[in-house]
């Protein structure tokens, strides 16, 4: 479920816990992901990966948690709706602790990619996690 949205860095963010999207062929290094990985350098290329799988790390103050939740050949976003719900509803995040989420799709190579952005939003509210969407 959706409780907040922000215009924001998420890295900023109050919430113990960040999500964001990465694809399953594992290559990590540009978007949001990107960024992450230069922190997380094993992230940039994990090779490939199921949708819905999730990779998660502790850092000093959050733990990041890589949602698998795309592809990036034809209709690579086409299940990510769906996909999002599932691997939101899997982290094991306390019911009453907000997840800081990057809203995904919105970047140059979700909307070359065909990511519905609405679509998205729609499977993040239909979590039973408490999100708060970040976009810049």
């Amino acid at each position: 479920m959706i409780v907040n949205t922000t215009y924001g860095d998420v890295f900023k963010t109050s919430n113990k816990h960040i999500a964001f999207a990465v694809n399953t062929e594992g290559f990590n290094d540009a978007g949001f992901a990107g960024s992450v990985s230069r922190h997380w350098p094993k992230l940039a290329n994990t090779g490939p990966k199921k949708l819905g799988d999730v990779i998660s790390k502790k850092g000093t103050n959050k733990i990041f948690h890589a949602l698998v939740c795309h592809s990036l050949g034809n209709d690579g976003w086409e299940k990510t709706a769906e996909t999002v719900t599932k691997c939101l509803d899997s982290l094991d995040v306390p019911n009453d602790e907000t997840i800081a989420i990057v809203l995904m799709g919105a970047g140059v190579f979700g909307q070359l990619g065909g990511a519905n952005v609405f679509s998205i939003l729609g499977g993040m509210a239909r979590s039973k996690k408490r999100v708060a969407v970040y976009t810049l």
